[in-house]
């Protein structure tokens, strides 16, 4: 694993990579409020098959923050990964995406799919905003209180903020300490409330189902989410498989953070379909 920064015209992007240049690409992005680390496990098992590229968001990780509502925009960040991707020299690539990262990476497709070979979404893309029962400022108030919240200890944090009754090893802890910015003794979340709500705001200006009839019909779309019995979920995601001709694919015993509760099912995913 190797980690260095690129830098975008504005900000400096913090990126981390593991395997031979030479290997197909598998192009990362994380969830709201996570790093670029989130991928860690899946990485590490298939580093010898391909080179895998992780990026930290905007005002995420190590990566600096924009000011401007704006760039926090689902259309101005899936250009924003276009000159990600030309700072690389990533001409084409797998595309692996989390939770908000699959509302990016479904804008992404909807210009740039010749890039793409192929793409898993991991509980991501299909969740519509204007399908919930809360407001955009309902949303974003609790995104703001949640992200500026902190605890005493270091492992208060990762009891609470990080795992809670999920399973814990060697490779996550290493993630974990990606997540967490300490201040006056104290443990915060790295990613701050005014990032969260510039992209809460964003998500909910531009839906992802305005484009899913917009997206090309022969892409090879894959979208693992868990078991749910929420009428929501299930609906959203019944109107994402009809209207893009995805796959959509239940794993039970598994929560939003799909990856980290059993990554085997995404290494396996990604070796069958990408092989």
């Amino acid at each position: 694993m190797k980690r260095y920064f690129i830098n975008d015209g504005q900000l400096d992007v913090h990126i981390t990579e593991w395997g031979r240049e030479q290997a197909p690409v598998i192009f990362c992005l994380h969830g709201l409020g996570s790093t670029s680390l989130s991928f860690i496990e899946i990485a590490e098992e298939l580093k010898n098959e391909y080179r895998i590229i992780s990026v930290d968001a905007p005002g995420h990780g190590k990566t600096g923050t924009y000011e401007s509502q704006e760039m926090y925009d689902t259309p101005a960040l899936s250009s924003w990964l276009n000159t990600i991707l030309y700072k690389l020299g990533i001409e084409e690539f797998y595309f692996l995406a989390h939770s908000w990262g699959g509302f990016v990476a479904l804008y992404y497709l909807l210009h740039n799919s010749e890039k793409v070979k192929g793409t898993i979404l991991i509980d991501g893309g299909y969740q519509t905003k204007w399908r919930m029962d809360k407001t955009v400022d309902e949303e974003t108030a609790h995104y703001e209180k949640d992200f500026e919240g902190c605890v005493e200890t270091w492992d208060e944090f990762l009891d609470t903020a990080v795992y809670g009754n999920s399973r814990r090893t060697r490779l996550l802890d290493i993630a974990a300490k990606d997540l967490s910015l300490e201040k006056n003794g104290k443990y915060y979340w790295h990613a701050r409330g005014t990032t969260a709500a510039k992209i809460i705001r964003g998500m909910h200006k531009y839906e992802t189902e305005d484009i899913y009839e917009q997206l090309p019909s022969d892409m090879d779309l894959l979208l693992l989410r868990p078991q749910s019995d929420l009428p929501y979920r299930n609906l959203t995601a019944g109107i994402f498989q009809e209207k893009t001709g995805a796959l959509v694919k239940c794993i039970p015993h598994t929560s939003h953070m799909l990856h980290w509760d059993n990554p085997a099912v995404v290494i396996e995913e990604i070796r069958e379909r990408w092989k």
